[in-house]
């Protein structure tokens, strides 16, 4: 049995190796600001992130915030981790950090270097964006009476649940460095996915693609996010929605 502790333990992604990792008998710790008894802000540091990292074997690194501070919070991580002398770090990071000048992927990249100059043994997993993801975008986009859409974009979403499993497996593993990009079965057109959350959410609004401007569009017009040759994943966007609204989705 390996002793594990995940940070964003509670998040989509997290809660889900979480359970991976129990079922598979391994003892697991969650840290998030608010899960006792490892209620930590991992921006501030501090005595409970310590004894949060105290005595584990292994670390899954999945808090992140797009509104900043990831990078604060992963040099306080790496340091408590050194201090305890944590054997592995796994990072879950995103296709396209490297390529796609967009301030959060920025900040991803960023955490990646620190996780690879660590001095720990550390394995860096990078994934397309999850379903929910594109739900969340897609219920704000629905609220007018018409969806805009950022004309010539495409997508590769993948199922959360894959991406969990795999970052249990990498976990209990030796550190590999940065391992092969899990992405989506599909690549799929921006409309072609709004369309089908439409359709299998009831919502009535026309679509239309609205070209944009700057360095971030261009790199996501140009497919900096995808990896078509890492298309591994299983679940499609259309299973997605059938899980969740109970349709059928449709393109």
């Amino acid at each position: 049995m390996t002793s594990i502790l995940v940070t964003g333990g509670t998040g989509t992604l997290g809660r889900l190796v979480v359970e991976r990792l129990r079922a598979d008998g391994h003892e697991v710790r969650v840290l998030s600001r608010h899960s006792r008894p490892h209620a930590v802000d991992l921006r501030e540091g501090g005595p409970g992130l310590d004894a949060a990292v105290a005595g584990v074997d292994a670390i899954v690194h999945c808090a992140s915030s797009p509104r900043g501070g990831d990078e604060r919070a992963a040099a306080n991580l790496v340091a408590a981790a050194r201090r305890a002398g944590v054997r592995h770090l796994v990072y879950i990071s995103i296709v396209g950090v490297d390529r796609v000048p967009f301030g959060y992927y920025r900040s991803k990249h960023t955490v990646e270097r620190l996780v690879e100059e660590s001095g720990l043994g550390w394995t860096v997993l990078r994934a397309t964006q999850f379903h929910d993801l594109l739900v969340m975008v897609f219920q704000a986009l629905a609220k007018p009476p018409v969806m805009l859409l950022p004309a010539g974009v495409r997508d590769q979403p993948v199922e959360v649940a894959e991406v969990a499993g795999r970052l249990a497996e990498l976990a209990v593993g030796e550190p590999a460095g940065r391992v092969p990009d899990l992405a989506g079965p599909e690549v799929r057109t921006f409309e072609s996915l709004a369309r089908a959350y439409r359709a299998a959410t009831g919502r009535r609004r026309a679509v239309v693609n609205v070209p944009l401007a700057g360095k971030a569009y261009r790199a996501f017009r140009s497919g900096g996010h995808l990896a078509p040759r890492r298309a591994v994943g299983k679940g499609t966007f259309e299973e997605y929605l059938a899980r969740r609204f109970g349709g059928a989705g449709g393109r």
